[in-house]
């Protein structure tokens, strides 16, 4: 026998309820077609579903039990309904973001926590890369949006970039580098040291390069390479070498007091940091959510960053 869904609900609901009235005031019905249907329930079934006289309405056992599975598809319903209005105003779904490592590590992935805390049932799926990485992994469809440093966009590659924090490179070291103490700091003076290289791929080996050939180097002494953040900077923690990072990677590391920023000027990076999306994506209210969330994160960073370089005195 087949039982129309609906009618279960609405019968549910009068045994939840009590009374044909009050059920259908519950589900934004009118009383006369919720009594419709309890007299086609009954009659195609064949069986009474409440016991005769009885105020509030009490099912029979056959009605209690109908009642029951109608009381789970509400409440399906009812799930279903949330759901989608959660996913509407973007408290609920998926966003797939790659990034590359050193500012995903130090800066994006406390933002997503922060992030998280304010929409709990968005889940963040993330991945690393660089940019030509990030590129292909937008286009095939595996990521919702990338953050990364890039220069230009071609034209016509269907991507779009949105700047969240400009170039910036500094070179760090260790807290208790000997170079601190120099009263005259000089670019020939970092020549004297070895060096941390950047991760294979990421655009500041080539910055690195370009710098130390400003300085006049003939050759890298290169004593570690290929880390994540974390490992390269437990090496610098107990070496004297230098290497390049971004300034706002190393001022999220301020409050750990391990490394810092030499006070030296060197050649800015021709890319900024930013989100890269596909340009013909479908937008989720949870992935624009994020987006904002990023963009308002790197906005007050700016601030911060921009208080904390005017208080510093960078050597020529």
């Amino acid at each position: 026998m087949k039982i129309d869904e609906r009618h279960l609900i609405q019968l549910a609901a009068v045994v939840k309820t009590g009374g044909v009235t009050e059920a259908a005031a519950l589900l934004g019905l009118s009383q006369p077609a919720v009594s419709r249907t309890l007299s086609m329930l009954e009659a195609r079934i064949g069986e009474p579903l409440f016991i005769k006289g009885r105020r509030p309405l009490q099912p029979t056992p056959l009605g209690r039990a109908l009642a029951d599975h109608g009381q789970t598809m509400l409440s399906a319903s009812r799930k279903a309904s949330d759901v989608i209005a959660s996913f509407r105003v973007g408290n609920s779904g998926v966003v797939r973001v790659g990034g590359t490592p050193f500012f995903m590590d130090a800066l994006i992935a406390g933002m997503i926590a922060e992030f998280q805390n304010l929409h709990p049932d968005v889940r963040i799926d993330q991945s690393y890369g660089y940019f030509p990485d990030l590129r292909a992994a937008l286009k095939a469809d595996q990521i919702d949006i990338a953050i990364c440093p890039i220069d230009i966009l071609d034209e016509g590659s269907g991507l779009e970039f949105q700047q969240i924090l400009p170039g910036r490179n500094v070179v760090a070291c260790r807290v208790t580098h000997p170079l601190l103490l120099k009263r005259r700091l000089q670019p020939a003076h970092l020549l004297e040291y070895p060096w941390v290289a950047p991760p294979p791929g990421s655009p500041l080996l080539a910055d690195l390069r370009s710098m130390l050939l400003s300085f006049g180097a003939t050759e890298i002494k290169i004593r570690y390479s290929g880390g994540s953040l974390m490992s390269v900077i437990n090496y610098m923690k107990a070496a004297d070498a230098l290497t390049v990072l971004p300034h706002s990677v190393v001022f999220a590391q301020r409050n750990d007091r391990s490394i810092t920023a030499l006070p030296v000027s060197i050649p800015h990076p021709e890319r900024a940091l930013g989100l890269l999306k596909r340009s013909d994506a479908p937008r989720t209210p949870a992935l624009d959510n994020f987006a904002r969330h990023i963009r308002m994160g790197f906005d007050n960073l700016k601030h911060l960053i921009k208080r904390h370089e005017q208080s510093v005195v960078w050597g020529g």
